[in-house]
């Protein structure tokens, strides 16, 4: 839930809350990862957790384990998400979940 704001906090919330934000979730049911984009990321876990995405269903619960956050628009993110995903498994998402201090 949002605070209550008025006058240029409120505005300045608003231009937060436009950006787009990368996201990984792991399973620990099944020791794996899933990387996604969204503008609200309880909403998109809670659909993840509810087995509203067919690609997440098998992995149920997903816990939000790395964020990305301020892309100015869904292409910038669904960029990165692209990107992130080639590292799936590799030794540079190894690397970036390391620098996170991501176990």
């Amino acid at each position: 839930m949002r605070p209550a704001l008025r006058g240029k906090a409120e505005i300045g919330w608003k231009k937060f809350m436009d950006k787009f934000i990368v996201y990984i979730l792991k399973s620990r049911k099944v020791n794996r990862h899933y990387i996604g984009s969204t503008k609200d990321i309880q909403k998109r876990l809670k659909d993840h957790n509810e087995g509203l995405n067919r690609s997440t269903k098998f992995g149920i619960p997903w816990e939000v384990i790395y964020t990305e956050k301020g892309f100015k628009t869904r292409r910038a993110a669904e960029e990165r998400e692209r990107e992130l995903k080639s590292w799936k498994g590799g030794l540079k998402l190894k690397e970036l979940f390391k620098n996170a201090g991501i176990v």
